[in-house]
């Protein structure tokens, strides 16, 4: 069984194209990034509303687009486009994922995925940030 881990984009970016991994730059983002990490996953993805699923590595210019004020056949098409492209990598049945996202990014992606942790669900920004804070060690 492999452990995918799928964190959503953020809002505050860089302001010119870079990698992924260093184009979403909010504390949150940071700190869900060094906690996925240390969870030792198989793949460490984005769920990046413009881009869909997005490698760590992958080269990806500034936007602002966010799955929160999409109207909801544009998440499902969205989230359909993400499925596709996690096929390549996991298998929805057997492999265990780990969501450090909002309830729309998860919504459509949920009940398709047989085996998914949400570590913080339920917790605003800020406790999220005070749990990721305890969890690094910070």
């Amino acid at each position: 069984m492999k452990r995918i881990v799928l964190i959503s984009c953020v809002k505050t970016k860089l302001d010119h194209p870079a990698k992924a991994k260093d184009l979403y730059i909010s504390d949150l983002f940071r700190k869900n990034l060094a906690y996925a990490h240390k969870l030792k996953p198989d793949h460490i993805f984005i769920l990046s509303a413009k881009y869909g699923l997005l490698n760590l590595n992958d080269r990806i210019a500034p936007y602002e687009k966010t799955l929160n004020t999409m109207p909801v056949f544009e998440r499902k098409a969205w989230s359909d486009g993400v499925i596709s492209t996690l096929r390549q990598y996991a298998n929805l049945d057997q492999d265990e994922f780990v969501f450090f996202a909002g309830d729309k990014y998860r919504e459509f992606l949920l009940p398709q995925i047989r085996h998914y942790i949400i570590p913080f669900e339920g917790l605003s920004f800020g406790n999220q940030l005070k749990a990721l804070n305890k969890a690094l060690g910070s």
